[in-house]
């Protein structure tokens, strides 16, 4: 029986650590041998709504959908008007009588809520401004693919405390995967969602720190990532934060300051020469583009789940 079908996924707290295990499993499975899930949502259509500009979440999602045999549509800005053109919840009243299961990508993360709470069929958060879990899936996946294992290991994340870093934290809760921050001031991680991480942590080994000192921060990691410093929705405030986060950019004195010849993550887009330098981003211990391709495979992973039999 599959536990999972028909349930949403808003924010990765909404599932277990044995939950999060058995999906990175699955996500595992998929990738290796495709073939065997090429029919496994056959008939199936995933309706995507769309407020923000993607290419890797529409691109994996929409060709995930291909390849397992179903159909996904994509919903602009224009065509859902979610709150505006239509209320929330008729909006989801209409799809969840066409089709099987909604992907979203918002601002608010209150739509993503929204959307649940009045949809009879799964719904899949693919961003909103205060969660990022299906990326921090494709993270988590990547990083047991290149260390072998995900307890045990140290992850350093230096940069915003954005949806990204809200995500990191419940992953690394939910699989012993230590996590440390570094912000500037003021830009730290919402202190509940930090809260939870470290609660979850003690049942899995997961360490959690939040500092301001990149040093600290970095010593001793496996891992370092980074994101970049304005998201969308913020852009009137680049140039400020660029001045305020430039201490925080991630160079090759940064990955040095790790001692231990860390992997580096990010999950795009990058701006180069802010945030990260060309070199640690070309480098051989870059895995930013596997951890592109795991959006792809993960997300398959969670679409069968979640929609198939």
């Amino acid at each position: 029986m599959n536990s999972f079908k028909g349930r949403d996924l808003l924010t990765l707290a909404d599932y277990s650590a044995d939950e999060i295990a058995a999906i990175l499993e699955r996500a595992a499975e998929v990738k290796g041998n495709p073939a065997a899930w090429k029919k496994a949502l056959d008939g199936r259509t995933l309706a995507m709504i769309f407020e923000k500009p993607s290419l890797r979440t529409r691109v994996t999602f929409e060709t995930g959908m291909t390849q397992l045999h179903g159909h996904a549509i994509y919903i602009g800005p224009n065509e859902a008007g979610l709150g505006t053109r239509e209320s929330i919840p008729d909006v989801a009243r209409n799809l969840d009588r066409w089709v099987d299961g909604i992907m979203a990508r918002v601002f608010a993360h209150s739509k993503v809520d929204g959307l649940a709470a009045s949809a009879r069929i799964p719904v899949i958060n693919g961003l909103s401004d205060d969660h990022h879990p299906v990326q921090a899936l494709a993270d988590i996946m990547t990083i047991r693919e290149a260390a072998g294992s995900i307890a045990g290991h140290k992850l350093a994340y230096v940069g915003d405390g954005n949806n990204v870093t809200h995500s990191l934290l419940q992953a690394a809760a939910l699989t012993g995967l230590s996590i440390s921050v570094a912000t500037p001031a003021k830009y730290e991680p919402r202190a509940d969602i930090v809260k939870w991480a470290v609660d979850a942590g003690r049942k899995t080994g997961c360490k959690v720190e939040i500092t301001h000192d990149i040093a600290a921060a970095v010593k001793g990691a496996h891992f370092i990532y980074t994101d970049v410093w304005a998201s969308m929705g913020q852009e009137a405030e680049a140039e400020a934060r660029r001045k305020i986060f430039l201490p925080y950019q991630v160079n090759a004195k940064v990955m040095k300051l790790a001692g231990t010849d860390p992997w580096f993550l990010h999950c795009l887009p990058a701006h180069r020469g802010d945030e990260v330098t060309d070199d640690v981003a070309d480098s051989p211990r870059s895995l930013i583009f596997q951890q592109a391709e795991n959006r792809l495979h993960s997300q398959k992973a969670l679409l069968v789940l979640l929609m198939g039999d």
